[in-house]
């Protein structure tokens, strides 16, 4: 089994977030976050080293891309981080650096060996992948394990700023997008997580709820709002709390299920769009 070692580790000042820095057997570096959280211990892992998709808004992205990660090396992550803390790891999100689905076949190794009960041993409906969009992929996905939980990254309510957030768009646009997110509802029964960074000015006005209300209206699923998170960026600064509860409220009135995501780990860099390589 490919080899990582934890080479540093950063704890939030409310001691409810970790982050971790890997060393791979080649020399790249990866990070993974682990969370407390009520069912335990959530664990936020890397599935590439870079990533290619380039959203305005990530700092993984600013780095480049490498390569992708092995299955046995997005396992390690988990390993290393149970043997260091001396816990169990109770839920998986692909979240951290990188595009689960641009890497699809060793995800679904990984997935294999998570749900394993001789491996990981981790329940099927407690991991979840989050994808920016590709959308062939997640028809792929459907028919892989009905169990597993898809986050999809919107983050905009039409093609002309989802285009300037998040590149892929421009191959696959918000129609096609959630074409394959009502597959998904269709072949799995599972509800769908859209995640929305609340950026000011840019996709925040109560006439973007509304809209976004009208594009998710048949689907089963629910929004999670992300105050933006600091990316280096200047344009993207994070939505009044004022904002963001009206933003809820909308949706919630035209039948929406939405919350609010607590914002963990920013002390550490460790919170949505901030992780990135070191170098050793």
């Amino acid at each position: 089994m490919e080899n990582c070692s934890i080479v540093k580790r950063l704890g939030s000042s409310d001691g409810e977030t970790k982050k971790f820095l890997f060393k791979l057997d080649d020399g790249n570096t990866i990070e993974s976050v682990l969370m407390k959280c009520k069912h335990g211990h959530t664990i936020c892992i890397s599935s590439q080293v870079g990533c290619k998709m380039r959203c305005a808004f990530c700092v993984t992205g600013k780095g480049g891309f490498a390569r992708n990660l092995t299955a046995e090396e997005m396992i390690c992550q988990i390993r290393e981080i149970q043997k260091s803390e001396n816990i169990k790891i109770t839920c998986v999100v692909l979240m951290g650096m990188g595009e689960p689905l641009d890497n699809y076949e060793n995800v679904l190794k990984f997935l294999k060996y998570a749900i394993d009960k001789n491996d990981l041993n981790i329940e099927a409906d407690r991991i979840t992948i989050s994808t920016c969009g590709l959308v062939d992929k997640i028809y792929q996905l459907a028919r892989f394990n009905s169990k597993i939980n898809l986050a999809v990254s919107l983050h905009a309510t039409n093609d002309e700023i989802r285009n300037q957030l998040m590149p892929i768009n421009k191959k696959w646009n918000m129609t096609e997008l959630l074409k394959a997110c009502k597959a998904y509802n269709e072949n799995t029964e599972k509800s769908i997580l859209f995640e929305y960074i609340m950026i000011n000015n840019i996709n925040d006005s109560e006439d973007d709820a509304k809209k976004l209300s009208e594009l998710l209206k048949e689907l089963r699923c629910k929004v999670d709002l992300i105050p933006a998170n600091d990316s280096g960026n200047e344009q993207f600064k994070p939505s009044s709390f004022e904002k963001i509860n009206k933003f809820v409220d909308t949706l919630k009135e035209n039948n929406i299920s939405a919350s609010v995501r607590g914002t963990v780990g920013g002390d550490i860099k460790a919170a949505c769009g901030q992780l990135r390589a070191e170098t050793i």
